[in-house]
């Protein structure tokens, strides 16, 4: 096989087309030409993802990777003097184009990439920022500005933890402490328990208080003064005292390469805890919206922020001052046989299998809901729309056993039984510590939750 692309890469290259020879016999893989193949037979998107690893990424990626290698097939082809063969990715190609606009138009839906996006989306017409200016910002620099927002506002508010003064190590508070000096954004010793403490204190004494945890990975000291201090101050003072004005901000989840001391996702340790608050953003826009909201809530929060977002999820964010409303969860698509669930960047896993799902099994609609806060979350509004579809998945990267879709299907079981056409199905991280170089085995990707609805529907 590779003897053969050789040859044809050698070929090519006589004809003048710019094909380099190595790296051609190298993707000319046997495991690739069956991808092909398969594709060019009008096989579904679904079969090809489990024949490779194209699922990797973003749907869009992935048919753009296939289109670039259908093209070198085309044009291989086209040297030798094979029509038939050139007609055939000639025609893949075709198909492919019409399969990335496809997927691009549904994408493009989930992230306010435009002007007009957030002129339309109705959430920020309520809020009354829809028609103000935007700026176009990454989760990252719109986490900043709602740092920046609070700092200006309030002058009762202080920003602290490890690195945080010369802007953390993904940068989210940088420049704060040039802005607003050294009493108001400093550095922590590297002690979280200390940093949650501190807080407390500061919060208990009328300041609003934002710490951060460099990694949601290192949180577990502070688990006891978060648990056992900060939610139960005002319950054992009997509403004398409070910690309300804490809010924790700390990166979680996977990065594709940070192993199991930078890729956890212990959100649900937290939403076992009476008198905490917990949220977990998909995007810039809810990142600002939902951190304005945990800040100003009179409850301790923590703010669980997907770190591969910081700079893949940008969108064009309202400059204004806006919260969006804890505890409420977001249908981010209607639909009508099955209701799937999840937050943070789970909710992309989640829009890639719903589309192929639609394309594979033509009729079949799908709800997707962003629950955003996950203590309390918002049980009605799921239940509303199992009870109307009758089925539910919920995915999330923390491992399965005792993972907060185990709460969740519970609850919905509970409330929908009698509506219930399937086993509710929980897509999850395996229960093992997070691996490195078998991370892409140990995720909820796109082609399980595929599966998951799939069995839902034919149950």
């Amino acid at each position: 096989m590779q003897e053969s692309a050789r040859k044809i890469a050698q070929t090519s290259n006589e004809c003048k087309l710019q094909i380099n020879e190595e790296e051609y016999v190298e993707s000319f893989k046997p495991e690739l030409m069956d991808v092909v193949n398969a594709w060019c037979r009008g096989a579904k998107f679904s079969q090809i993802c489990r024949m490779t690893d194209v699922f990797e990424g973003s749907l869009i990626r992935a048919f753009r990777r296939l289109e670039e290698l259908l093209r070198q097939m085309c044009q291989a082809a086209k040297a030798i003097g094979n029509v038939d063969l050139e007609n055939k990715f000639a025609d893949g190609i075709v198909k492919i184009k019409r399969d990335i606009i496809f997927a691009a138009s549904l994408y493009l839906k989930l992230l306010l990439r435009s002007v007009a996006a957030v002129r339309n989306s109705a959430e920020l017409q309520t809020l009354g920022v829809a028609d103000g200016e935007t700026r176009k910002m990454n989760m990252c620099q719109a986490i900043n500005d709602a740092l920046r927002l609070t700092l200006t506002s309030d002058d009762t508010a202080v920003v602290f933890g490890e690195d945080v003064a010369f802007g953390g190590v993904f940068r989210c508070s940088v420049g704060l402490a040039d802005e607003f000096g050294g009493e108001r954004v400093f550095n922590t010793p590297l002690t979280e328990q200390g940093i949650a403490g501190f807080g407390i204190g500061m919060a208990a004494m009328g300041h609003t208080s934002i710490a951060e945890i460099q990694f949601a990975d290192y949180i577990f000291p502070a688990f006891d003064q978060l648990a056992n201090e900060a939610a139960k101050f005002r319950y054992r003072s009997g509403n004398e005292f409070n910690a309300g004005g804490l809010t924790v901000r700390t990166p979680s989840a996977a990065v594709g390469h940070g192993g199991h001391y930078h890729s956890q996702s212990p959100e649900a340790f937290f939403a076992h805890v009476p008198g905490l608050k917990v949220v977990v953003p998909r995007s810039a826009v809810q990142a600002k919206g939902l951190l304005m909201s945990a800040i100003r809530d009179p409850n301790p929060t923590i703010v669980f922020e997907p770190k591969i977002l910081y700079r893949s999820a940008v969108e064009q964010v309202p400059v204004d001052d806006y919260m969006l409303p804890l505890s409420q969860a977001e249908i981010l698509k209607p639909g009508a046989d099955v209701t799937v669930v999840g937050y943070g960047s789970q909710i992309y896993a989640l829009e890639n299998a719903i589309q192929m799902i639609e394309r594979d099994m033509p009729g079949v609609s799908c709800e997707l809901i962003d629950l955003r806060t996950i203590m309390p979350y918002d049980a009605e509004t799921v239940a509303q729309s199992v009870n109307k579809t009758g089925r539910m998945v919920i995915a999330h990267e923390a491992p399965r056993i005792q993972g907060f879709a185990a709460e969740l299907a519970a609850e919905i079981q509970e409330r929908c039984f009698l509506r219930l056409e399937s086993p509710i199905e929980r897509v999850c991280g395996l229960s093992l510590p997070h691996p490195l170089v078998f991370e892409r085995f140990y995720m909820p990707c796109a082609v399980r939750v595929y599966e998951a609805i799939k069995r839902s529907l034919n149950y």
